[in-house]
């Protein structure tokens, strides 16, 4: 069994947000479809970090989630900021059993088991400079990546983290969330929310020892990232 990543599918087969309008987003369901089936295999986990659809409620949401449930693979999604439809976690979850969506799983101050890590995560919060943080947001999504951090090292596994926000970019640090991870000396994280020019000021590497990697839809030309190897050799 494999391990894949992608973030920010923007899908939006229930309303009218067409992401052909932006540079680089031309035909990517069907590109990402196509690369997904290629390689990702029935029995492998995606990971994919917010931002999945752009409808307002489930019934908006419904066609982006069966989409997303015929494709290859058991799926694990978290919350992005344009996820207008989250409920709570329950909700979601009667949701797709009513709608028979079998591979869609739902990941908020819990975690899931893959080999020997935990994959944990939360949306996080903004710390791009010039736009507004809210303390309380900020407190709580700490609180909630701790969470989910805690209940991995529960199980004896290696934490491994998955956020919609970057905890760093360019020359901003959110450091609610940076204490989270070297508190627990979290050895990978990834992260999306960025797109077109903002690719270029994403930290892709290690810092402060912590190896992090954008993996953005259209960063990843939307060809899910098979991460398997990478988070497998922290635990060798």
């Amino acid at each position: 069994m494999s391990l894949f990543v992608i973030v920010d599918l923007h899908l939006s087969f229930g309303v009218d947000k067409p992401m052909d309008i932006f540079g680089g987003w031309k035909d990517h369901v069907s590109r990402l479809e196509e690369n997904w089936q290629k390689k990702v295999r029935p029995e492998d986990t995606v990971v994919i970090p917010g931002d999945i659809s752009w409808g307002m409620n489930y019934e908006q949401c419904k066609e982006d989630f069966a989409f997303i449930d015929k494709l290859n693979g058991i799926k694990i999604i978290s919350k992005g900021n344009h996820d207008y439809w989250w409920e709570t976690k329950t909700k979601t979850e009667r949701f797709f059993r009513e709608n028979g969506f079998e591979t869609l799983n739902i990941l908020h101050n819990n975690h899931y088991k893959y080999g020997n890590i935990g994959i944990c995560g939360t949306r996080g919060w903004i710390n791009e400079p010039g736009e507004p943080s809210d303390a309380k947001v900020l407190a709580r999504e700490a609180g909630r990546l701790r969470m989910s951090i805690e209940s991995a090292l529960k199980e004896g596994l290696e934490p491994v983290v998955f956020l919609h926000y970057p905890p760093v970019y360019a020359g901003s640090c959110n450091y609610d969330m940076l204490d989270v991870l070297h508190e627990y000396k979290i050895k990978r994280c990834y992260y999306g929310h960025l797109h077109g020019k903002s690719h270029n000021y994403a930290i892709n590497g290690q810092r402060d020892g912590i190896e992090y990697r954008l993996i953005s839809s259209d960063f990843l030309q939307f060809d899910p990232l098979d991460i398997s190897e990478i988070v497998q050799s922290d635990n060798l």
